[in-house]
Protein backbone atom coordinates (compact mmCIF):
# COMPACT_ATOMS: atom_id res chain seq x y z
CA UNK A 1 0.00 0.00 0.00
CA UNK A 2 1.21 3.51 -0.82
CA UNK A 3 2.12 5.84 2.04
CA UNK A 4 0.32 8.70 0.27
CA UNK A 5 -2.60 9.93 2.37
CA UNK A 6 -5.82 11.30 0.91
CA UNK A 7 -8.38 13.15 3.04
CA UNK A 8 -11.91 13.47 1.67
CA UNK A 9 -14.18 16.19 3.02
CA UNK A 10 -17.79 15.16 2.53
CA UNK A 11 -19.71 11.93 3.00
CA UNK A 12 -22.27 12.36 0.22
CA UNK A 13 -22.39 10.27 -2.94
CA UNK A 14 -19.48 11.94 -4.73
CA UNK A 15 -17.24 12.15 -1.67
CA UNK A 16 -17.86 8.50 -0.84
CA UNK A 17 -17.22 7.45 -4.44
CA UNK A 18 -13.94 9.35 -4.61
CA UNK A 19 -12.86 7.91 -1.28
CA UNK A 20 -13.58 4.41 -2.58
CA UNK A 21 -11.65 5.13 -5.77
CA UNK A 22 -8.63 6.42 -3.84
CA UNK A 23 -8.75 3.44 -1.51
CA UNK A 24 -8.83 1.03 -4.44
CA UNK A 25 -5.71 2.81 -5.71
CA UNK A 26 -3.90 1.70 -2.58
CA UNK A 27 -3.83 4.99 -0.66
CA UNK A 28 -4.56 5.56 2.99
CA UNK A 29 -7.94 7.33 2.92
CA UNK A 30 -9.70 9.26 5.65
CA UNK A 31 -13.15 10.78 5.21
CA UNK A 32 -14.91 13.48 7.17
CA UNK A 33 -18.70 13.48 7.31
CA UNK A 34 -21.05 15.42 9.56
CA UNK A 35 -23.50 12.61 10.30
CA UNK A 36 -22.47 9.84 12.68
CA UNK A 37 -24.77 7.40 10.88
CA UNK A 38 -23.00 8.05 7.57
CA UNK A 39 -19.61 7.54 9.22
CA UNK A 40 -20.72 4.23 10.72
CA UNK A 41 -22.12 3.02 7.39
CA UNK A 42 -18.92 3.87 5.48
CA UNK A 43 -16.85 2.04 8.06
CA UNK A 44 -19.04 -0.97 7.27
CA UNK A 45 -18.46 -0.54 3.50
CA UNK A 46 -21.79 1.01 2.57
CA UNK A 47 -23.55 4.35 2.30
CA UNK A 48 -27.21 3.42 1.86
CA UNK A 49 -28.44 7.00 2.02
CA UNK A 50 -26.37 8.21 -0.93
CA UNK A 51 -25.12 5.09 -2.76
CA UNK A 52 -27.68 2.37 -2.04
CA UNK A 53 -26.73 -1.15 -3.03
CA UNK A 54 -23.05 -0.40 -3.70
CA UNK A 55 -20.28 -2.08 -1.74
CA UNK A 56 -17.51 0.37 -0.87
CA UNK A 57 -13.82 -0.31 -0.58
CA UNK A 58 -12.77 -1.46 2.85
CA UNK A 59 -10.44 0.45 5.11
CA UNK A 60 -11.79 3.99 4.64
CA UNK A 61 -11.18 5.77 7.94
CA UNK A 62 -14.45 7.69 8.30
CA UNK A 63 -14.88 10.16 11.15
CA UNK A 64 -16.95 13.14 12.31
CA UNK A 65 -13.72 14.80 13.47
CA UNK A 66 -12.39 17.00 10.65
CA UNK A 67 -9.00 17.52 12.30
CA UNK A 68 -8.53 13.76 12.62
CA UNK A 69 -9.44 13.21 8.97
CA UNK A 70 -6.99 15.90 7.82
CA UNK A 71 -4.05 14.93 10.01
CA UNK A 72 -1.02 14.13 7.85
CA UNK A 73 -2.92 14.34 4.55
CA UNK A 74 -0.83 14.69 1.39
CA UNK A 75 -3.89 15.69 -0.65
CA UNK A 76 -7.33 16.95 0.37
CA UNK A 77 -10.42 16.39 -1.79
CA UNK A 78 -13.07 18.97 -0.86
CA UNK A 79 -16.37 17.37 -1.86
CA UNK A 80 -18.61 19.97 -0.25
CA UNK A 81 -21.63 21.58 -2.00
CA UNK A 82 -20.78 24.95 -3.50
CA UNK A 83 -23.11 26.96 -1.27
CA UNK A 84 -21.66 25.35 1.87
CA UNK A 85 -17.98 25.60 0.93
CA UNK A 86 -17.23 28.93 2.62
CA UNK A 87 -18.70 27.88 5.96
CA UNK A 88 -17.04 24.47 5.86
CA UNK A 89 -13.60 25.86 5.06
CA UNK A 90 -14.04 28.46 7.77
CA UNK A 91 -14.51 25.62 10.21
CA UNK A 92 -11.73 23.30 9.06
CA UNK A 93 -9.10 25.61 7.52
CA UNK A 94 -6.92 25.64 10.68
CA UNK A 95 -6.59 21.85 10.41
CA UNK A 96 -5.60 21.79 6.72
CA UNK A 97 -2.01 20.51 6.37
CA UNK A 98 0.03 23.45 5.09
CA UNK A 99 1.06 22.96 1.47
CA UNK A 100 -1.21 19.99 0.78
CA UNK A 101 -3.12 20.42 -2.50
CA UNK A 102 -6.77 21.27 -1.92
CA UNK A 103 -8.74 19.74 -4.79
CA UNK A 104 -12.22 21.23 -5.25
CA UNK A 105 -14.62 18.54 -6.40
CA UNK A 106 -17.96 20.40 -6.26
CA UNK A 107 -19.41 22.60 -8.99
CA UNK A 108 -21.15 25.94 -8.74
CA UNK A 109 -20.97 29.67 -8.11
CA UNK A 110 -21.52 31.21 -4.69
CA UNK A 111 -25.04 32.60 -4.82
CA UNK A 112 -24.57 35.63 -2.54
CA UNK A 113 -21.26 36.90 -3.96
CA UNK A 114 -20.94 35.55 -7.49
CA UNK A 115 -17.53 34.14 -6.60
CA UNK A 116 -16.16 30.97 -8.15
CA UNK A 117 -15.19 28.23 -5.72
CA UNK A 118 -11.49 28.81 -6.34
CA UNK A 119 -11.96 32.44 -5.25
CA UNK A 120 -13.53 31.26 -2.00
CA UNK A 121 -10.81 28.68 -1.38
CA UNK A 122 -8.02 31.22 -1.99
CA UNK A 123 -9.61 33.44 0.61
CA UNK A 124 -10.31 30.75 3.20
CA UNK A 125 -7.29 28.45 2.69
CA UNK A 126 -4.41 30.67 1.50
CA UNK A 127 -1.71 28.18 2.51
CA UNK A 128 -2.87 25.40 0.20
CA UNK A 129 -2.32 25.15 -3.57
CA UNK A 130 -5.61 24.67 -5.38
CA UNK A 131 -6.82 22.27 -8.03
CA UNK A 132 -10.19 21.31 -9.52
CA UNK A 133 -11.54 17.87 -10.38
CA UNK A 134 -14.37 17.94 -12.88
CA UNK A 135 -15.82 16.07 -15.82
CA UNK A 136 -18.62 13.72 -16.93
CA UNK A 137 -18.95 11.39 -13.96
CA UNK A 138 -21.74 9.90 -11.91
CA UNK A 139 -20.86 8.94 -8.36
CA UNK A 140 -22.49 5.53 -8.68
CA UNK A 141 -20.35 4.69 -11.73
CA UNK A 142 -17.12 5.65 -9.96
CA UNK A 143 -18.12 3.79 -6.79
CA UNK A 144 -18.78 0.67 -8.84
CA UNK A 145 -15.44 0.98 -10.60
CA UNK A 146 -16.93 1.61 -14.04
CA UNK A 147 -14.77 3.38 -16.67
CA UNK A 148 -14.74 7.14 -16.07
CA UNK A 149 -12.59 10.01 -17.35
CA UNK A 150 -12.26 13.40 -15.65
CA UNK A 151 -9.93 16.38 -15.78
CA UNK A 152 -7.81 17.88 -13.02
CA UNK A 153 -6.85 21.53 -13.40
CA UNK A 154 -4.24 23.42 -11.41
CA UNK A 155 -2.48 26.75 -11.82
CA UNK A 156 0.41 25.12 -13.67
CA UNK A 157 0.49 22.08 -15.91
CA UNK A 158 3.13 20.22 -13.91
CA UNK A 159 1.08 20.35 -10.70
CA UNK A 160 -2.05 19.25 -12.55
CA UNK A 161 -0.18 16.40 -14.24
CA UNK A 162 1.29 15.21 -10.94
CA UNK A 163 -2.15 15.11 -9.31
CA UNK A 164 -3.70 13.46 -12.36
CA UNK A 165 -1.08 10.71 -12.23
CA UNK A 166 -1.59 10.18 -8.51
CA UNK A 167 -5.39 10.00 -8.71
CA UNK A 168 -5.62 7.87 -11.87
CA UNK A 169 -5.87 4.12 -11.65
CA UNK A 170 -7.74 1.24 -13.19
CA UNK A 171 -10.97 2.51 -14.69
CA UNK A 172 -10.56 6.07 -13.36
CA UNK A 173 -8.57 8.16 -15.83
CA UNK A 174 -7.55 11.75 -15.05
CA UNK A 175 -6.43 14.22 -17.70
CA UNK A 176 -4.61 17.41 -16.71
CA UNK A 177 -5.14 21.08 -17.52
CA UNK A 178 -3.79 24.45 -16.44
CA UNK A 179 -7.04 26.24 -17.37
CA UNK A 180 -8.72 26.41 -13.99
CA UNK A 181 -11.20 29.08 -15.12
CA UNK A 182 -12.39 27.06 -18.10
CA UNK A 183 -12.76 23.84 -16.10
CA UNK A 184 -14.56 25.61 -13.27
CA UNK A 185 -17.00 27.52 -15.47
CA UNK A 186 -17.78 24.41 -17.50
CA UNK A 187 -18.60 22.44 -14.37
CA UNK A 188 -20.70 25.17 -12.79
CA UNK A 189 -22.82 26.23 -15.74
CA UNK A 190 -23.55 22.84 -17.29
CA UNK A 191 -25.88 22.31 -14.32
CA UNK A 192 -28.05 25.23 -15.41
CA UNK A 193 -28.30 23.93 -18.97
CA UNK A 194 -29.13 20.46 -17.63
CA UNK A 195 -32.15 21.96 -15.86
CA UNK A 196 -33.20 23.52 -19.17
CA UNK A 197 -32.78 20.22 -21.01
CA UNK A 198 -34.78 18.37 -18.38
CA UNK A 199 -37.57 20.94 -18.50
CA UNK A 200 -37.83 20.64 -22.28
CA UNK A 201 -38.07 16.86 -22.03
CA UNK A 202 -40.50 16.99 -19.12
CA UNK A 203 -42.77 19.33 -21.07
CA UNK A 204 -42.69 16.84 -23.98
CA UNK A 205 -41.45 19.43 -26.45
CA UNK A 206 -39.67 16.78 -28.49
CA UNK A 207 -36.19 15.43 -29.18
CA UNK A 208 -35.47 18.22 -31.64
CA UNK A 209 -36.09 20.87 -29.00
CA UNK A 210 -33.92 18.96 -26.54
CA UNK A 211 -31.04 18.80 -29.02
CA UNK A 212 -31.40 22.50 -29.82
CA UNK A 213 -31.43 23.43 -26.12
CA UNK A 214 -28.26 21.47 -25.36
CA UNK A 215 -26.45 22.74 -28.44
CA UNK A 216 -27.32 26.40 -27.93
CA UNK A 217 -26.56 25.98 -24.24
CA UNK A 218 -23.06 24.91 -25.20
CA UNK A 219 -22.74 28.07 -27.31
CA UNK A 220 -23.62 30.15 -24.25
CA UNK A 221 -21.18 28.14 -22.14
CA UNK A 222 -18.31 28.91 -24.51
CA UNK A 223 -19.35 32.54 -24.76
CA UNK A 224 -19.28 32.98 -20.99
CA UNK A 225 -16.00 31.11 -20.61
CA UNK A 226 -14.45 33.33 -23.27
CA UNK A 227 -15.57 36.43 -21.37
CA UNK A 228 -13.75 35.10 -18.30
CA UNK A 229 -10.56 34.48 -20.28
CA UNK A 230 -10.77 30.70 -20.50
CA UNK A 231 -9.14 28.66 -23.24
CA UNK A 232 -11.93 27.77 -25.71
CA UNK A 233 -10.41 24.32 -26.23
CA UNK A 234 -11.08 23.50 -22.59
CA UNK A 235 -14.82 23.76 -23.18
CA UNK A 236 -14.54 21.21 -25.99
CA UNK A 237 -13.23 18.67 -23.50
CA UNK A 238 -14.41 16.62 -20.56
CA UNK A 239 -15.26 19.49 -18.21
CA UNK A 240 -17.28 21.35 -20.85
CA UNK A 241 -18.95 19.44 -23.67
CA UNK A 242 -18.45 16.05 -22.04
CA UNK A 243 -20.05 17.03 -18.75
CA UNK A 244 -22.85 18.92 -20.47
CA UNK A 245 -23.81 15.92 -22.61
CA UNK A 246 -23.88 13.54 -19.65
CA UNK A 247 -25.73 15.87 -17.29
CA UNK A 248 -28.31 16.88 -19.90
CA UNK A 249 -29.37 13.38 -20.86
CA UNK A 250 -29.86 11.22 -17.79
CA UNK A 251 -32.15 11.18 -14.78
CA UNK A 252 -29.09 10.15 -12.75
CA UNK A 253 -28.27 13.86 -13.00
CA UNK A 254 -29.99 15.72 -10.18
CA UNK A 255 -30.15 18.86 -12.32
CA UNK A 256 -31.75 17.09 -15.27
CA UNK A 257 -34.20 15.35 -12.93
CA UNK A 258 -35.09 18.69 -11.35
CA UNK A 259 -35.76 20.20 -14.78
CA UNK A 260 -37.80 17.15 -15.72
CA UNK A 261 -40.02 17.72 -12.70
CA UNK A 262 -40.43 21.39 -13.65
CA UNK A 263 -41.42 20.48 -17.20
CA UNK A 264 -43.96 17.96 -15.96
CA UNK A 265 -45.41 20.42 -13.47
CA UNK A 266 -44.52 18.06 -10.64
CA UNK A 267 -43.89 18.71 -6.97
CA UNK A 268 -40.34 19.96 -6.41
CA UNK A 269 -40.40 19.53 -2.63
CA UNK A 270 -38.06 16.84 -1.40
CA UNK A 271 -36.06 16.52 -4.60
CA UNK A 272 -32.30 15.99 -4.07
CA UNK A 273 -30.04 19.04 -4.09
CA UNK A 274 -29.59 20.36 -7.64
CA UNK A 275 -26.70 22.82 -7.64
CA UNK A 276 -27.92 24.45 -10.85
CA UNK A 277 -30.89 25.85 -8.92
CA UNK A 278 -28.57 27.98 -6.80
CA UNK A 279 -26.29 28.81 -9.73
CA UNK A 280 -28.89 29.93 -12.29
CA UNK A 281 -29.87 33.23 -10.70
CA UNK A 282 -26.36 34.43 -9.95
CA UNK A 283 -25.15 33.28 -13.39
CA UNK A 284 -27.94 35.27 -15.04
CA UNK A 285 -27.01 38.34 -13.00
CA UNK A 286 -23.32 38.01 -13.90
CA UNK A 287 -24.16 37.72 -17.59
CA UNK A 288 -26.45 40.75 -17.42
CA UNK A 289 -23.82 42.85 -15.64
CA UNK A 290 -21.08 41.82 -18.06
CA UNK A 291 -23.23 42.21 -21.17
CA UNK A 292 -22.95 38.53 -22.06
CA UNK A 293 -25.72 37.19 -24.28
CA UNK A 294 -27.09 34.17 -22.37
CA UNK A 295 -30.83 33.83 -23.07
CA UNK A 296 -31.10 30.20 -21.92
CA UNK A 297 -29.53 30.95 -18.55
CA UNK A 298 -31.84 33.95 -18.18
CA UNK A 299 -34.83 31.75 -19.07
CA UNK A 300 -33.89 29.09 -16.51
CA UNK A 301 -33.49 31.76 -13.84
CA UNK A 302 -36.92 33.14 -14.73
CA UNK A 303 -38.52 29.70 -14.58
CA UNK A 304 -36.97 28.95 -11.19
CA UNK A 305 -38.20 32.32 -9.90
CA UNK A 306 -41.65 31.41 -11.27
CA UNK A 307 -41.63 34.60 -13.29
CA UNK A 308 -42.30 32.65 -16.51
CA UNK A 309 -43.44 29.15 -17.48
CA UNK A 310 -41.41 26.71 -19.55
CA UNK A 311 -43.82 27.28 -22.45
CA UNK A 312 -43.39 31.07 -22.22
CA UNK A 313 -39.62 30.68 -22.02
CA UNK A 314 -39.48 28.50 -25.13
CA UNK A 315 -41.78 30.88 -27.02
CA UNK A 316 -39.52 33.81 -26.12
CA UNK A 317 -36.41 31.91 -27.21
CA UNK A 318 -38.00 30.95 -30.51
CA UNK A 319 -39.06 34.56 -31.15
CA UNK A 320 -35.54 35.99 -30.75
CA UNK A 321 -34.11 37.79 -33.81
CA UNK A 322 -32.53 35.49 -36.35
CA UNK A 323 -28.74 35.59 -36.54
CA UNK A 324 -25.80 33.64 -37.91
CA UNK A 325 -25.11 30.42 -36.02
CA UNK A 326 -21.41 31.25 -36.01
CA UNK A 327 -21.98 34.63 -34.33
CA UNK A 328 -20.20 34.31 -30.98
CA UNK A 329 -20.52 37.95 -29.97
CA UNK A 330 -21.37 38.76 -26.36
CA UNK A 331 -24.07 41.32 -27.14
CA UNK A 332 -27.70 40.46 -27.89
Amino acid sequence: MSSWRVAVLGGGAWGTALATQARRSGYFVSLWAREAATVESIRNRSNPRYLPGIELAGGIEATVDAAAALAGADCVLAVIPAQALRAALGQIAPALPRGAPLVLCAKGIERDTGLLLTDIAREMAPNNPLAILSGPSFASDVARGLPTAVVIAAEDESSAAALAMRLSSGNFRCYSSDDMIGVEIGGALKNVFAIAAGAVQGAELGASAHAAMVTRGFVELRRIADAFGANPETLMGLSGLGDLLLTSSSTQSRNFAYGLAIGRGGNLDGLPLAEGVATAGIAARICLERGINAPIIAAVAGILDRAITIQEAVAALMARPLRSESDQGSSS
